[in-house]
């Protein structure tokens, strides 16, 4: 890891006084202190092209002098915000809907920035399946790798906008093998995403079709606890700063971004690198708004709608107040 060093402070105090007709001056120096400080952000379990900025970030310095950020990768089985609750990750990469779920389990987490401007689940069918809309999954099977996270929750509250039922369609829970599962015909759809399998699929030859659910849940956020925030203001501020300019910096040069990351993840050689190249600009698709552009403040009114959809199918709790799991007093 490229860890570059915390700038100090010497504050220097100077005492005048003054004994008879001559004045005299004593300069004392205090020990050298960090303006801010260390941090440490979480990445999930594999290190990966989609954490991108976080890697460009780190190498170009970009959180500012001030802050030292290490990067950390989850452990096999290790929960998502495990180590954030532990204290041994200051920051994490998370769903807004995940965020809001978690903090209906007790979990003091907040979204400081958004990540993927984008959601980016899609449900993929074979290219000749006359499944062209979420209403037509009505009878059909369904793969994905488990009722749990931002697959589940897009398809739940797909089916729910679509007036259709979870017993109007057969759930399967494929883990992670949607090629298997879709070209082997064990399953009619799949959901997965748009910056991975829906690619895998057209890497591997096989035609698909994509359909976005269009549900209103807010994507992959940067996320603290309100106590780190409350007391590091200025490292949140810096790390948010930081990883815009270094989403900025992926999308015009995503040359530059894949020779960088080659520091970053260790199996970065022959076909992972190809794949790596073709994942990228899905991946920096999916940083900007509607408008093209990246922008790190998180909108309350979508905040607002994620949780009317996720009480209506059950995935969290009614008295969730949506506006506390946000915050943008840190996007300057």
């Amino acid at each position: 890891m490229k860890n570059r060093p915390i700038r100090t402070l010497i504050l220097a105090v100077v005492v005048a006084c003054g004994l008879s007709l001559t004045a005299c001056s004593t300069e004392k120096k205090l020990p050298a202190v960090p303006v801010v400080g260390e941090t440490t952000i979480g990445l999930t379990f594999i290190p990966n092209i989609q954490f991108a900025p976080f890697y460009v970030a780190d190498s170009h310095g970009f959180y500012s002098d001030e802050v030292s950020a290490t990067l950390r990768h989850h452990g096999a089985g290790e929960g998502l915000f495990t180590a954030l609750a532990a204290g041994e990750e200051d920051f994490v990469v998370a769903g807004g809907d995940e965020i809001l779920q978690a903090r209906t389990q007790g979990i003091d987490i907040v979204a400081v920035a958004s990540y993927y401007s984008q959601y980016p689940v899609r449900f993929i069918v074979p290219q000749d399946s006359t499944i062209t809309s979420v209403e037509d999954l009505k009878g059909h099977s369904i793969g994905l790798p488990g009722r749990f996270g931002e697959n589940w929750f897009a398809l739940l509250i797909a089916l729910d906008q679509a007036g259709l039922k979870q017993t109007d369609v057969t759930i399967v829970e494929i883990g992670y093998t949607h090629q298997v599962a879709l070209t082997t015909g064990e399953v009619d759809v799949v959901v997965g995403f748009a910056n991975s399998d829906v690619l895998n699929f057209e890497t591997a030859g096989f035609p698909v079709s994509v359909i976005d659910p269009e549900v209103p849940l807010v994507s992959i956020c940067l996320a603290t606890t309100s106590t780190y925030a409350e007391e590091h203001p200025q490292i949140v501020t810096g790390v948010v700063a930081g990883m815009t300019a270094a989403m900025e910096s992926v999308i015009n040069d995503p040359e530059g971004t894949l020779t960088i990351a080659t520091d970053y993840i260790p199996s970065f050689r022959g076909d992972t690198l190809e794949a790596a190249r073709v994942v990228l600009p899905a991946t920096s698709a999916l940083f900007t708004n509607n408008e093209g552009a990246v922008s790190p403040p998180l909108d309350a009114e979508q905040w607002t709608r994620m949780a009317e959809a996720m009480v209506a199918v059950g995935l969290i709790e009614e008295e969730i107040d949506p506006s506390e799991a946000f915050t943008n007093q840190f996007n300057h």
